[in-house]
């Protein structure tokens, strides 16, 4: 899901800066490593996916990638909550990203709530698949459940998210997966009739 949100926030052809992606070893073994023939083909080039070891070394790769202005954007991946990613690290991280202008994803895989100095703080679950459009036998496009728990600008709620279908970009949907919601800005979905 957070690849998904960094690829449409940087959905401008005319940029072809790379991106950085931070995996540590926990994570790794959790999601697996990124499968570059999968992403859209003028960003699997520009790719840069570092492995680490340690989470320490992870946080290191990820505050140093914020800091670089000719990164498009950073994502991260670190699994549970380790003790070496507390509030301290995690607002070097918000605040590095804030003061440089790169974006950063952080994701927190498998992970119990606890404090942090993100903007915006998700619960990202896997949400039912429509059924497909020609092949019942397919599997439906991804959807994710998405709950906005904590944010400091925009009002917390819950959504039903996926691609809409034209293209690669994200759309959210009314919790029946009847269509796409126009307008769903920052307020909770309420259920709403399909769009034919």
């Amino acid at each position: 899901m957070a690849l998904a949100l960094a690829l449409d926030a940087a959905d401008d052809p005319a940029d072809h800066r790379p991106w950085l992606w931070v995996q540590d070893k926990a994570a790794i073994r959790h999601s697996g490593r990124p499968y570059r023939p999968g992403l859209p083909a003028a960003l699997r080039h520009r790719l840069i996916h570092v492995a680490a070891d340690r989470v320490e070394d992870a946080l290191f790769a990820l505050e140093e990638g914020v800091r670089c202005r000719d990164l498009a954007f950073v994502v991260g991946e670190v699994a549970g909550n380790p003790a070496a990613l507390d509030f301290t690290a995690s607002r070097r991280l918000s605040l590095a990203a804030q003061r440089h202008g790169v974006p950063l994803w952080l994701v927190r895989l498998a992970a119990r709530h606890d404090l942090g100095s993100a903007r915006m703080r998700w619960d990202v679950s896997a949400a039912p698949s429509p059924p497909p459009r020609w092949n019942a036998d397919a599997p439906g496009d991804p959807r994710w459940r998405a709950d906005l728990f904590r944010a400091h600008v925009f009002q917390p709620g819950k959504w039903i998210v996926g691609h809409d279908g034209e293209g690669h970009n994200l759309a959210t949907f009314s919790p029946d997966h009847g269509g796409v919601v126009p307008g769903a800005g920052d307020r909770s979905l309420a259920p709403v009739p399909a769009i034919a």
